[in-house]
């Protein structure tokens, strides 16, 4: 006997978004690394701007990291901590360009000569590997350009990203929206099972008063 139930039930946990392939976590994975190697070569041991960038760094891939995996039960904790990851990116941001600051070095703008060319490397390149072979070539100038311009490419990313999330829990509602939409389409579903089943059973009533008097008539002839 088949049912031809509504199958199309709502799900109470949201699909985890794999964060390893997001672009703003690759990137922001890249701006770890080359921080640690950044003060690694160009502050002095004992600097403690050097633990306040590297912790800046991690906070803001460890949050991103963080917050997909809880925005598989609380899409309103994955909005919080993509917005602590936001922030320690801005903090690591500002601790590049007080670098460049005190130690008057150019920060690069669209007029700069190398401009285009290190946007266009930052735009085509997320992983470690693209970056690596330049962490002991290139110069403190280049190295916290390029450090700035992942900060305001991670950041702007990760806006665009929380403007979707944030219409999808306008449209779909937090865990316990959810959990009662759930349950109502679980409740649907057992309703429109049990009314087929009346609707079967009474069939199968008739059927039988078919065959019963077909049989009444057949010992009738005889």
């Amino acid at each position: 006997m088949e049912h031809n139930i509504n199958n199309k039930e709502k799900q109470v946990l949201r699909k985890q978004n794999r964060w390893e392939g997001l672009y703003f976590y690759q990137k922001s994975n890249v701006l770890y690394q080359l921080t640690f190697a950044f003060t690694k070569r160009f502050l002095t041991r004992g600097d403690r701007t050097i633990d306040q960038m590297v912790q800046a760094a991690r906070s803001g891939k460890q949050n991103i990291v963080e917050g997909s995996a809880d925005g598989v039960t609380s899409m309103e904790m994955e909005l919080k901590l993509l917005n602590v990851a936001r922030s320690s990116i801005k903090e690591l941001k500002e601790d590049y360009e007080d670098y460049l600051t005190s130690r008057h070095l150019s920060r690069w703008k669209a007029e700069h000569v190398r401009y285009d060319g290190m946007l266009k490397f930052c735009r085509q390149h997320n992983t470690i590997a693209d970056y690596e072979p330049f962490f002991e070539k290139w110069t403190a100038e280049e190295m916290a350009n390029i450090a700035l311009t992942l900060c305001h490419m991670v950041d702007r990313m990760m806006t665009t990203y929380q403007k979707q999330l944030e219409q999808e829990f306008v449209t779909e509602g937090g865990i316990k929206e959810r959990m009662t939409a759930a349950r109502l389409g679980y409740r649907t579903n057992q309703k429109e099972e049990i009314a087929q089943l009346k609707q079967e059973l009474e069939q199968a009533h008739r059927r039988i008063a078919e065959l019963e008097a077909k049989l009444k008539a057949i010992e009738g002839k005889e």
